[in-house]
């Protein structure tokens, strides 16, 4: 059985710019990473990650049928905008079993307390794949950091790929 992390993201870019190298480097760790955005972009930016696309629309409408992922990451301005992902969110929260990572200014004040800043260090190749990304999505004078920065909502990730940030 293979690790899985669900991204839900407002947009293509927003998913590239705040997670494509954790996205990249869960890709080629094994893990199953599916993006849940818009179907009306060009999601071929997302698929240079390696990453599965799909509707967000459609897969909220069968969320609860879908097998649960290890972890969940979330644009913290959709978790305000969208009350399926809110609730979603929360459920993950209570089940304890889930890794909730958020992304994005502005954390939702009800979380405040569940979720500790944690990072992760892209490697070589995850910044060389999120430049190519960021190119494909017309954002290139994006810069590419050595880390990607999040909020997580599990003490322990099932990863050793996120740490504390400092």
């Amino acid at each position: 059985m293979r690790y899985r992390l669900d991204v839900v993201a407002p947009t293509v870019l927003d998913a590239v710019k705040f997670a494509g190298g954790w996205v990249y480097d869960r890709v080629m760790a094994g893990w199953d990473v599916t993006v849940l955005v818009g179907d009306d972009e060009d999601v071929r930016p997302l698929e240079i990650l390696g990453a599965e696309v799909r509707d967000l629309e459609s897969v909220m409408a069968s969320w609860e049928d879908r097998p649960h992922p290890q972890t969940v990451a979330v644009a913290a301005d959709l978790f305000d905008r969208d009350a399926r992902v809110r609730q979603g969110v929360l459920e993950a929260l209570e089940q304890g079993a889930t890794e909730l990572t958020l992304w994005g200014e502005g954390l939702p004040a009800e979380l405040d307390e569940s979720v500790d800043s944690v990072q992760h260090r892209l490697s070589a190749a995850a910044r060389a794949f999120k430049a190519q990304a960021l190119a494909a999505a017309n954002a290139p004078n994006v810069v590419v950091g050595h880390t990607e920065t999040f909020r997580c909502g599990m003490m322990a990730s099932v990863a050793a790929d996120l740490i504390p940030a400092s």
